[in-house]
Formats: C-alpha cells, sequence, structure tokens
C-alpha cells in the first residue's frame, strides 16, 4: 500500500462539502488510515508551503489555507499519490476533467477544494509534518 497526504482546504470547509469529499475517497477505493480537523497558523502554512516561498502566490497561499479550517488526511491505495491525483483533477479547476473534485469543487487555481501530494517523497515529508509519530 502506498500512501499520500489529502487536505480538504478551507474553501471546500466553508462550503460545507467535507463529507461529499470524503464519501468521494472512500467511493475511489481509498482507506483513511488517519484525518484530523486543523486551523493553520500563518506559520503552520508556511511551513507547509515552504517549496513555494520564492513564487508569487506563496503569500496569498498561506493567508488562504491559514483563513479557515481544512481537514489533513493520509489515504492509502495501491498507487495512492497517482490515483488520488486523478481524482482531485487539474490544479486550475476551469482545466481539470469533468468527474473530479477541483472541477465539482474550485473555485481558482488557489480555492481548489483539495491538496494532494505530488510524489511519494514528498507525500512521506507533507504526512510527516501533519501526523509526527
Amino acid at each position: 500500500m502506498e500512501r499520500t497526504l489529502a487536505i480538504i482546504k478551507p474553501d471546500a470547509a466553508k462550503k460545507r462539502i467535507i463529507g461529499k469529499i470524503v464519501t468521494r475517497i472512500e467511493e475511489e477505493g481509498f482507506a483513511i488510515a488517519r484525518m484530523r480537523l486543523v486551523h493553520l497558523t500563518k506559520d503552520e502554512a508556511k511551513g507547509f508551503y515552504i517549496v513555494h516561498k520564492d513564487k508569487g502566490f506563496y503569500d496569498s497561499l498561506c493567508e488562504f489555507m491559514s483563513s479557515g479550517p481544512a481537514v489533513v488526511m493520509v489515504l492509502e491505495a495501491e498507487n495512492a499519490v497517482k490515483l488520488w491525483r486523478e481524482v482531485m483533477g487539474a490544479t486550475d479547476p476551469a482545466l481539470a476533467k469533468t468527474g473530479t473534485l477541483r472541477r465539482a469543487y474550485g473555485f481558482s487555481i488557489e480555492r481548489n477544494a483539495v491538496h494532494g501530494s505530488d510524489a511519494r517523497e514528498t507525500a512521506a515529508w507533507e504526512i510527516n509534518y501533519f501526523f509526527k509519530g
């Protein structure tokens, strides 16, 4: 089994669609190994998105991700990273395929409802960021 990190972002929490997203995760065959509700501080968001610190969207992304509650999860499945990225869809909801979460629930590149690790190595780091030990 492979593991990946998934986040239901503050925009989705505000829309009250956490349950719909969790249902979809389970319907896609993922096991939810860990899950918790968080409200990131700005510093926690900055730490999590540190790889983007030199990009123009870094500050607004950190502001957004600390703007309200979010749900962090460890998902398990065969090829979990790849499968979760397919279920999420393209970062830009306007370019995401029909049937993906971002197409259904996203508003913009930043406010796109969900996050997922982009590689096994990233998943390991991201999981440890939220679920130490």
